[in-house]
């Protein structure tokens, strides 16, 4: 039976969620040079074109439709045949099954654009919307049958409330092979151009997780209250121990450090924020930022050119949040037991998940990005690389004197 506060909330989420993708663009934007604006935000805002279309075509179907063999699911819901106005029993039980359907649909255009900030100021575009089409068919639609449309990985109980697997450990070892793949660039420039864009795209990124993990409890009710609280909790206390800790090393404080501890406890906090109780949200967010931060510290000792850290701070912080998941998730909050509360196994299933994930992500993304480089180049010129793509490539500027 349709509850209406319950689809309010979740279309209020939905939209929401969809403020994510252009707001990643805006944080990208800003954190680069001023000649690849453009092309940043085109490659983002390219994802929520490309990724609709595969999602109406069967992407979604392929996630939620009946189990094949714990692997992916069936056609039933191809060009949205069979999802109705009427609630779904087993997806959506209290909202028009057609929300549901455009709620996941904000998840899978967000989380491809996140890989192209790794490789930022190279990629070609027509290889990056190569690449975004088929990591979406062969990573992001799999990996989110096994996790949330009960693959394999459901079976086995694995807990992610809100896409540490699905969505941030995807992209981020999808991004490391990236980078190991198309190479870093020949000038490194990690100064941003622009802090004012870093803070507003990263402040709305902060203002759409709410609706991220809070709407994926898909009620309005006490799960999401807490998700939420839990959200808040461990972005504060990302926000703290980034500061904390770069003001230590480099002796003054950073905007951008703040910027990247509140995204850091986000990340982190993903995979458990509707199991875990808020002290534990706290200490998920001190944590898990402590391990991004000195993961992008390793990046760049080791020269390793993930333009704009998207492997450090999601491929570690959902790894990361996943396995706390296991660790601190409470039966007084959800249907899930960690380890301090008697259950060690949950933590082992979350370690084989979280290893399935990372494993096929990097293999699949350095595969495709073999074969799409056998037909096509993956990098920009030299003189391009150098000068900026946006006036050579699109005729516009992201930005006027």
């Amino acid at each position: 039976m349709i509850n209406f506060a319950d689809t309010g909330f979740i279309l209020v989420c939905a939209a929401m969620v969809c403020l994510m993708t252009p707001a990643l663009a805006v944080f990208y934007a800003g954190l680069l040079r001023k000649g690849n604006i453009v092309d940043i935000m085109f490659q983002c805002f390219i994802a929520m074109g490309i990724v609709t279309v595969l999602w109406f075509i069967g992407g979604f179907s392929l996630i939620f439709g009946g189990d094949i063999s714990g692997i992916i699911g069936n056609l039933e819901f191809a060009f949205l045949q069979n999802v109705s106005l009427a609630p779904s029993e087993i997806w959506a039980p209290t909202i028009p099954f057609i929300a549901f359907f455009i709620f996941q649909l904000m998840f899978a255009l967000v989380t491809p654009a996140l890989i192209c900030g790794a490789v930022a100021e190279r990629m070609t575009l027509k290889s990056y919307m190569v690449f975004l089409t088929l990591w979406s068919l062969l990573v992001y639609i799999p990996v989110a049958h096994w996790v949330w449309g009960g693959g394999f990985l459901s079976q086995m109980g694995l807990a992610d409330f809100a896409g540490g697997t699905v969505v941030h450990m995807s992209a981020g070892f999808s991004a490391l092979a990236a980078v190991l793949v198309v190479g870093g660039r020949k000038k490194r420039d990690y100064t941003p151009h622009n802090m004012v864009y870093v803070a507003i795209g990263a402040g709305l990124l902060w203002f759409g997780w709410f609706a991220f993990n809070g709407g994926s409890a898909l009620a309005a009710n006490e799960i999401a209250a807490m998700t939420i609280t839990n959200s808040q909790i461990s972005a504060g206390f990302g926000l703290m121990t980034w500061v904390i800790a770069s003001w230590i090393q480099e002796k003054h404080p950073s905007v951008l450090g703040a910027m990247m501890g509140a995204l850091a406890g986000l990340v982190c906090i993903t995979p458990g924020s509707g199991f875990v109780e808020p002290w534990a949200a706290a200490i998920i967010g001190v944590v898990g930022t402590l391990c991004c931060y000195g993961m992008i510290q390793l990046r760049i000792k080791k020269n390793l050119d993930d333009t704009l850290d998207v492997f450090g701070l999601h491929g570690v912080g959902g790894t990361v949040g996943i396995i706390m998941t296991g660790i601190f998730a409470s039966p007084a909050i959800n249907a899930v037991t960690g380890v301090i509360y008697g259950n060690p196994g949950q933590l082992l299933t979350q370690l084989a998940g979280a290893a399935i994930v990372m494993i096929y992500s990097f293999v699949l993304t350095v595969i495709m990005l073999k074969i799409i480089g056998r037909f096509t180049p993956l990098r920009v010129s030299g003189q391009l690389e150098t000068d900026g793509i946006d006036e050579a490539y699109y005729q516009e500027k992201g930005m006027t004197e």
